[in-house]
């Protein structure tokens, strides 16, 4: 529970409501030499604590309900974009550029999944598009892991070097990241607060998000996954893209349940936008910080504009220090921060078992929201949060002791348990269940994912 409770506070909780949290402890999920499992409990418990306040408060209720955490749904969730299977096919994890390569010096991790990047890290190393692996090696095992690490952000593509903890804590991003708090909160100038209309006890106590209007201006895992949560609390979440830069087939299937899909050109599509924002409760962002800024979407334009708007900004590195302003990826992430020297080996660098720097900011994402509008409902105002990968991937490599095996209770036997089937127009799905539960909550989202770019860039 102390992971829990720091997590807990790190949001603005009162910590007498910790004793509404149940945990149960499943040896061998998510093992590693890190401390992943209780850092993975630690953020979808305090998610489901802040789904339940959020819930009591709205249906009225004296007493806030009571929330799980099992282990063993939660190591599923962390692996659902593993798990997914569409008609039976499983998911293309990562593109074959995209891995760790040896370099002159040591080791360099590249993420090239979307096809914009991987003409970009082409480019950056003067390779043909029709390149196979092993001539990219032989090209990036000439040069030193740091000179591929600049040569290719250059060029607006990603690498990153691998660096041990002690290189890490030593570069000007870490101490940036370091001195921000795990969840930045900051409340604009004073405004009116915009509440969700009023619900029936039963359904409030059921999905305390109902009615809030969350538009997702996000990519990839930890966004999606916020706004994923979000809309199973019962939210309306409309996933907004650019119509020439479709997300990811298997990650839209993965984490698209619960919305609603519209594509907008942001250049061309002002009117539309300020619309939508004009309606909008919640926006959360997970471009790298700054790339959204010229539409009028910084955190701090949307809370000038839209007294009362809770704005929810994710990124990889945070937005400040020398790589404010970079792109990243959890893998990345891990590679920059030490995290996948102390996984690996001496012959290889490894990797968490999950992607739980996304996984698990994503939670704390949803999380902040839901305690952002129960603190509206008795203050009022507008709320701004920002989250990093990179400051969870602190909390995980500094702030916590080392891993332990739980003790004297039921082993981790696998995720069958926490899997489900759905039908969508996307085919059968088979994925994880969602892991925030509490006493009245639900158990699974009111529809399946629907095809990318499907629905109208409007609220329901």
């Amino acid at each position: 529970m102390t992971e829990i409770k720091f997590a807990w506070a790190a949001l603005g909780g009162d910590p007498a409501l910790l004793s509404r949290v149940s945990v149960v402890e499943r040896a061998g999920a998510l093992p590693a030499r890190l401390p992943v499992a209780r850092l993975a409990r630690a953020c979808v418990g305090a998610c489901a604590l802040a789904a339940a306040e959020l819930g009591a408060l709205r249906a009225g209720l004296g007493r806030v309900p009571a929330a799980e955490v099992d282990d063993g749904a939660v190591a599923a969730a962390f692996h659902s974009e593993r798990l997914l299977r569409v008609d039976g096919r499983a998911p293309v994890a990562f593109a074959p550029l995209s891995r760790f390569w040896r370099t002159a010096d040591g080791w360099v991790r590249t993420h090239a999944n979307y096809p914009h990047h991987r003409a970009r890290l082409l480019r950056a190393l003067d390779l043909p598009e029709d390149v196979t692996a092993a001539r990219a090696g032989e090209r990036i095992a000439e040069r030193s892991a740091l000179e591929v690490e600049d040569t290719v952000h250059r060029a607006g593509g990603l690498a990153v070097a691998l660096r041990t903890p002690r290189e890490w804590a030593a570069h000007g991003q870490a101490a940036e990241v370091a001195a921000r708090p795990l969840v930045e909160r900051e409340r604009p100038a004073p405004s009116p607060a915009r509440m969700p209309p009023p619900l029936h006890p039963a359904a409030a106590r059921l999905l305390p998000a109902a009615g809030l209007r969350v538009l997702d201006l996000t990519r990839v895992l930890a966004g999606p996954v916020a706004t994923r949560t979000l809309a199973l609390l019962g939210a309306d979440v409309l996933r907004l893209d650019p119509p020439r830069s479709p997300e990811l087939p298997d990650q839209h299937a993965d984490t698209g349940f619960g919305k609603r899909s519209a594509v907008l050109d942001l250049t061309t599509g002002r009117a539309a936008l300020e619309e939508l924002l004009a309606a909008a409760d919640v926006v959360v962002t997970g471009y790298r910080p700054g790339a959204l800024d010229r539409f009028g979407l910084s955190p701090e334009a949307l809370a000038e504009r839209h007294p009362g708007l809770v704005v929810a900004q994710v990124s990889a590195w945070g937005a400040y220090g020398p790589w404010g302003g970079r792109r990243g990826f959890d893998s990345l992430v891990q590679a920059a921060t030490g995290i996948a020297v102390t996984e690996g080996s001496a012959e290889r660098p490894g990797a968490l078992p999950a992607q739980a720097l996304d996984h698990g900011t994503g939670y704390l994402l949803a999380a902040a929201v839901l305690r952002a509008v129960t603190e509206q409902s008795y203050d009022g105002g507008g709320r701004l949060i920002r989250l990093a990968l990179a400051r969870t991937a602190h909390w995980l490599t500094d702030g916590m002791p080392p891993a332990r095996s739980a003790g004297g209770g039921p082993s981790y036997e696998g995720p069958d348990a926490w899997l489900a089937e759905t039908g969508s127009r996307l085919g059968r799905l088979r994925h994880a269940l969602p892991p925030v539960s509490f006493a009245g909550g639900p158990a699974g989202w009111a529809r399946p994912p629907a095809p990318w770019g499907s629905d109208p860039a409007r609220w329901e």
